[in-house]
């Protein structure tokens, strides 16, 4: 398996996770809500639901409606599908987010890591973000002394250019270190209360970040994560 189809396939367990959906639908979300998929087309993501399903992860079913059936029945056409995740599909996904190696820290792994922190533990959070923010320093460290050796032989555009991504590393940099905090906030002020204990991977914590009703993960077609 292609280190980009097993992105897709995490991702579409992790929405699937959610709720049932049929092929438009997950699209739909692949590409609105985890914008690192809006190059992904059917001819991808089909071949993905399938190898899915055989290997026992999701279970194809009938649209609910009926009368939608009925009148895909009549004009011809084939009635949609919906994906649902199977006991050992969601077993699977836990599984695959508790993982916490190099590949959880690259580029496109960690956006789509990230879109799914509700739903994982608080310590294996924590190791990506050190994780990433450990690859993205490494990464700007080599920046810095590439840019060291070659300022004399640049144009201004290309130094321009090459000052840019250093600075958009060094944002995330800083961002992470933020929610790094935040994390390490929201761990502390709860092992000083005498609340009763709550599940790590329950979709309502998030640590000690705010709750808001959109998205504060990182927008996937910014340069900060190239």
């Amino acid at each position: 398996m292609s280190r980009r189809s097993g992105i897709l396939e995490f991702a579409v367990l992790g929405l699937l996770r959610e709720a049932p959906m049929h092929g438009y639908e997950l699209r739909k979300r692949l590409n609105t809500s985890l914008g690192i998929f809006r190059a992904f087309s059917y001819g991808t993501l089909y071949p993905c639901l399938k190898t899915l399903v055989s290997n026992g992860w999701l279970i194809e079913e009938p649209g609910s409606a009926p009368e939608d059936a009925l009148a895909a029945s009549l004009a011809g056409r084939r009635a949609k599908i919906v994906y649902r995740l199977t006991p050992e599909g969601k077993e699977h996904f836990e599984e695959l987010l508790s993982h916490t190696g190099p590949d959880a820290w690259e580029d496109e792994h960690f956006a789509a890591r990230f879109a799914f922190f509700g739903q994982t533990e608080r310590e294996v959070r924590m190791r990506v973000l050190e994780g990433r923010r450990s690859r993205l320093e490494e990464r700007l460290e080599k920046m810095r002394a590439s840019l060291a050796r070659t300022r004399e032989r640049l144009d201004d555009y290309t130094l321009e250019l090459q000052r840019h991504g250093m600075e958009s590393v060094e944002r995330e940099v800083r961002w992470l270190n933020e929610l790094i905090e935040s994390e390490r906030a929201g761990r502390d002020q709860r092992s000083g209360t005498d609340a009763p204990a709550r599940h790590d991977n329950d979709s309502e914590e998030t640590g000690g970040l705010p709750r808001h009703g959109g998205s504060t993960r990182p927008d996937p077609s910014d340069d900060t994560t190239k």
